[in-house]
């Protein structure tokens, strides 16, 4: 057992709710009418009859933001599809309301309201529930063959984070020239880029064989990947000298690292309780991301209970740990892996009877494992008890991931075809273990806050807003269900009658469309300090200012020249600014040309109970120049520089 036992590393990343979804600009000038304000200006005259109108904000839901009031122009134009009266579900706002018309134009999500609109395509909703495309984030690479069950299961985004790539320069572009219909993303995978050096699963690596593997994880995050991922179950010779190496890199450039654990047991030597130790050892130690990959199969079984707790309790110290599972009360793996090495029976308390060769009913005597085993063939094991699927489905840092695609032969877990609808079906209406809201944030939302630090394509998914992409799943909540079976893992689940990608009708009535093939790659991409630059004249002081997507920043510890206090939150990496204090010298550096650039979703607080986003530099945080002329401040420009002076 590996336990680590080191403080926080300050400024460590946690899971931020929203990040920078409507980022502030620093433009002196007003950033436009509000809506209400576009809207009285349309109808400053007298309509004809026949004219569309816009209404003012009548319910809770237009008054909070939540739904659109549209101007008289967005009412009278035609959009390519308009998805009408339906339940709309966004769980980032919790909307959840019925009789809502969504707008789709050029991919995008163009209006959410409950006023009519036109489309060129109107699909009626009207009974039907309206949500984010689901986004598998525990996935592996999208095999022609496998994107089309996950289309059929709600899906959008197949992202390859239990598994991945070694070479981001070959994969992305691999899947963008064969036109794979659903979005698409993959971790660097440890496994792999290990292979090279031709160590057995129980061999450890030399340090300089780590050093050219980290030199190898950077190039390939500069490259896209969205995270790093290990199996230590099925590598067990990798340990902390090679890990943690990873785990700072991980968090210099502001990843998660996704884990499948080293031990799915509660039989000792190496239990669940060590397992969960040595990941949360590790966040602890690097201040990176932690993902446990499937806690029902791996970490948490025959202990969830207490494997839960000690997550949550990590949790609430300010680590970031997230989770997963699939909806099975069973497990599916190789029979050729280490989770069967000797001891197995004991281990997960089954017989050979509670093996099944996936794709088959034949059910496995210790003659036929022996055969099976040579084959490498994957086998289900009947080893989960339902009540840890239950427990863990309840806790809220816990999402939904399939841990399966459909491949050649379907010799596949059944977790491949049906995960998202059985989510629904099996535990949201049937048994009515968690809502559904709740279920459509652990199936959209949440892998896409889990991944978006630094993947801007995700700020945009898992929601269903204006602004967002139309990557959207329309289901029947009455019927929706899995089909897939053991026996039978290729069969599509049943319920979900449309399903949106990038604005494209990819499942309707008349099935699966596959002629449409418009996903796109999910990457991470990485910002750094340039050379030059504006300067910020505050009060008479001149100030490096930082660029980043167009806004312009100031080093947050500036604000205490000025009369802030500023004080930290490390757990909860929030800070808070209180003016009328007495002005400090600080000390204020420039940023370093070449630096990182990161959204670690640290916040800072005013007075006023707004929160401003803040980007990190290293050890330093950095505020835009609109939130302080939000505070009051009189921001003025001069050429390419900046003023600040008191209104």
């Amino acid at each position: 057992m590996i336990v680590i036992a080191i403080a926080i590393v300050a400024g460590g990343a946690w899971a931020a709710t929203t990040l920078f979804a409507d980022r502030d600009t620093d433009r002196v000038s007003s950033a436009g009418p509000s809506a209400k304000a576009t809207k009285d200006a349309s109808n400053s005259h007298t309509p004809e009859s026949n004219e569309p109108t816009a209404s003012t904000p009548t319910t809770v839901e237009e008054e909070a933001g939540m739904i659109d009031v549209p101007t008289a122009s967005e009412l009278g134009k035609t959009y390519d599809v308009v998805i009408s009266n339906g339940r709309v579900i966004n769980p980032e706002t919790k909307l959840d309301r019925e009789g809502l018309n969504v707008a789709v134009q050029d991919g995008q999500i163009v209006l959410v309201t409950d006023q009519k609109l036109k489309g060129k395509r109107v699909i009626d909703a009207t009974g039907l529930v309206v949500a984010p495309g689901f986004i598998d984030n525990l996935s592996y690479d999208p095999n022609p063959i496998g994107v089309w069950n996950k289309i059929a299961d709600g899906v959008t985004a197949n992202i390859a984070m239990h598994g991945g790539t070694s070479s981001p320069e070959k994969w992305y572009p691999y899947y963008e020239r064969n036109r794979t219909p659903v979005h698409f993303g993959a971790s660097f995978f440890y496994t792999q880029a290990r292979n090279q050096f031709k160590l057995s699963r129980y061999d450890t690596a030399k340090p300089e064989q780590t050093q050219t593997l980290v030199d190898q994880a950077e190039k390939a995050l500069n490259n896209g990947v969205l995270g790093i991922s290990f199996s230590l179950e099925y590598v067990p010779g990798v340990n902390d000298k090679e890990i943690l190496p990873l785990m700072k890199l991980a968090h210099k450039y502001n990843v998660p690292v996704y884990f499948h654990a080293r031990y799915s047991d509660m039989e000792e030597p190496g239990t669940n309780i060590d397992a969960i130790k040595e990941l949360i050892g590790y966040a602890r130690a690097s201040g990176a991301a932690v993902h446990i990959d499937h806690i029902n199969s791996t970490g948490g079984t025959f202990s969830m209970t207490q494997s839960l707790k000690m997550v949550a309790d990590a949790i609430a110290e300010g680590l970031d740990i997230t989770s997963c599972i699939y909806p099975y009360d069973y497990w599916g793996t190789y029979l050729n892996s280490a989770r069967f090495d000797e001891g197995w029976q004991e281990r997960f308390r089954i017989t050979y009877k509670d093996l099944q060769i996936a794709g088959t009913n034949e059910r496995l005597t210790a003659e036929t494992f022996r055969k099976y085993q040579l084959e490498g063939k994957l086998a289900v094991a009947y080893a989960i008890p339902k009540q840890d699927v239950i427990d863990s489905l309840k806790a809220p840092y816990v999402m939904i991931g399939s841990d399966a695609i459909l491949e050649p032969g379907f010799n596949n877990h059944p977790r491949a075809s049906g995960t998202f609808a059985r989510t629904i079906g099996l535990y949201v209406r049937k048994e009515q273990v968690i809502s559904l809201s709740d279920a459509i944030a652990k199936m959209s939302l949440m892998p896409a806050q889990r991944l978006e630090k630094q993947a801007p394509a995700l700020q945009k998914k898992g929601r269903i807003a204006k602004g967002m992409d139309a990557d959207i799943v329309v289901f029947d909540y009455n019927t929706i269900n899995d089909k897939s079976t053991v026996e039978k893992p290729e069969i599509v689940s049943a319920g979900i009658e449309y399903v949106l990608v990038n604005g494209q009708v990819a499942l309707d009535e008349k099935g699966i469309h596959k002629d449409v093939h418009v996903g796109q790659p999910i990457k991470s991409e990485f910002l750094r300090v340039k050379a030059g630059g504006s300067t910020l004249t505050w009060e008479g002081s001149p100030l490096s200012l930082l660029e980043y997507r167009g806004a312009n920043y100031v080093d947050l510890e500036s604000l205490k020249a000025h009369g802030y206090e500023v004080t930290w939150d490390k757990i909860a990496r929030k800070g808070t600014a209180i003016s009328g204090g007495t002005a400090s010298k600080v000390n204020v550096p420039k940023p370093q040309v070449g630096e990182l650039i990161l959204e670690r979703g640290y916040q800072l607080a005013w007075e006023n109970g707004v929160s401003t986003e803040l980007l990190s530099v290293g050890d330093r945080n950095y505020v835009p120049l609109s939130a302080l002329k939000s505070q009051g401040w009189k921001l003025t420009k001069e050429s390419s520089d900046y003023k600040l002076d008191a209104a």
